[in-house]
């Protein structure tokens, strides 16, 4: 899996919590996808993404550029 179709599996997974918190909980969850839409943007625009950076130094993204689950492919 590409880090890039990760991130967007987390902040697609992140706009749907929050929209359904925001829905049968409070209003004020509406703020948890505004923070993924910001991330995304900010990412956009300056080309870091805090997400694949917290992948790559949890050693999650190998040298081939992929994300392995489980041990390292051969």
């Amino acid at each position: 899996m590409k880090p890039e179709s990760l991130v967007r599996l987390l902040a697609g997974t992140v706009v749907l919590v929050g929209t359904a918190l925001a829905w049968f909980v409070h209003p004020g969850w509406l703020l948890l996808p505004a923070f993924a839409g910001l991330n995304l943007l900010q990412s956009v625009v300056t080309g870091f993404c805090p997400p694949t950076f917290i992948l790559a130094k949890l050693g999650w993204i190998h040298r081939d550029g992929l994300i392995h689950l489980g041990s390292e492919r051969k």
